[in-house]
């Protein structure tokens, strides 16, 4: 079977469901803490499935860990599970040093002796799949190249810097101890089961509800959208037939700025779930930049592409046509994420009256 950490998250939970919907794929078993971000719900279609099993663990529970290895005995794990979100970084950074850095550390810890005393050839197929965030380069220029696998780190978050120490400790641990990493670096990714904090969520979630749609600064910062389905399958050929020890970027040639996502997040919107007066886009409002905001992140994902033959599918306006019918159809999932948890963070980010700045 293979592992995957953090899998009641979002991109979790869709790797999960795409590698599940091959008949002959390999059993998954989902290790997830469950914190707000994690949502046993996103995959309650294979929850009867036999290939799919859940254990609520948190990866920096040494015993834990070490007692799945030794009963499951995994082929591969995939390396999901992160505090990601950077407004929350800057305001209770000890957590993501936690998850991100000292989890990953007991994670490939444990691994490594795991892998360590496999019989030759399982260990000769064994795989440590890291999957990272292309915020670990920091920030470009407008003119500047997108980031490419030899692009020096540059992070400007705490989110992104523990995610930068991480990449460093799966390095290591190849470098030094052999273990079969791979890793990869993704950019933004949207799509289902995306939790309502993230831009693309958070302003359908606030248009259905007639809320204002407040962007920092300018709006101007530029992004690389890349559907969450089109980074699945890119996973699966890296895990496949990546060589280990390299890193992959996956990007989704889609370059956008925050004020055109929403825009166009709007202009579908009109399209499909008119308002009874006027546009979505009457709700845009700018608000005061958040601290250390990146100015644009851009993927070159052309060694992805050469060795591996992949290529996204989908272009920027059909994965948001998709994301925005997934997100109208599926009302009672967003009623559901947004109680408990969501809701008390929201007042403690921005008081009684939440603006959902983006």
């Amino acid at each position: 079977m293979i592992f995957v950490t953090g899998g009641a998250g979002f991109i979790g939970s869709n790797f999960i469901l795409d590698w599940l919907a091959d008949p002959h794929a390999e059993p998954v078993l989902n290790i997830d803490k469950l914190t707000y971000a994690g949502n046993p719900y996103n995959l309650s279609s294979v929850a009867g499935d036999a290939r799919y099993a859940f254990v609520q663990a948190d990866i920096c529970d040494e015993q834990a860990i070490a007692t799945l290895l030794s009963r499951y005995r995994p082929r591969a794990i995939l390396h999901f599970a992160a505090e990601s979100h950077v407004d929350r970084s800057i305001h209770r950074s000890d957590e993501f040093i936690l998850t991100n850095v000292n989890g990953t550390f007991n994670l490939l810890n444990k691994s490594l002796h795991y892998w360590q005393s496999l019989p030759e050839r399982e260990r000769a197929d064994f795989r440590f799949l890291h999957v990272s965030t292309d915020e670990v380069y920091g920030s470009l220029a407008p003119d500047d190249p997108p980031f490419s696998e030899t692009s020096p780190y540059s992070p400007n978050s705490p989110y992104s810097a523990s995610k930068a120490a991480a990449d460093h400790l799966v390095r290591a641990s190849h470098h030094t101890y052999g273990l079969p990493t791979l890793t990869t670096h993704c950019s933004n990714n949207y799509g289902p089961y995306h939790f309502p904090e993230k831009l693309i969520p958070l302003v359908i979630s606030h248009a259905l509800s007639g809320k204002p749609l407040p962007l920092y600064g300018d709006g101007q910062q530029i992004r690389d959208w890349l559907y969450v389905s089109d980074h699945c399958t890119a996973l699966r050929a890296v895990l496949a037939r990546g060589r280990i020890g390299q890193t992959y970027n996956i990007g989704g040639w889609n370059e956008q700025t925050n004020l055109h996502v929403v825009q166009t997040l709007c202009d579908t919107l009109d399209e499909l779930h008119p308002r009874a007066r006027g546009s979505y886009r009457e709700l845009i409002t700018f608000v005061k930049d958040r601290p250390g905001h990146d100015r644009r992140y851009a993927i070159d994902a052309r060694k992805l592409e050469h060795e591996l033959g992949w290529r996204p599918t989908e272009s920027f306006q059909s994965g948001i046509g998709k994301t925005v019918r997934w997100y109208l159809a599926h009302g009672d999932w967003v009623a559901q994420v947004r109680s408990g948890a969501y809701l008390n963070w929201l007042r403690q980010q921005y008081g009684d009256h939440p603006p959902g700045a983006l």
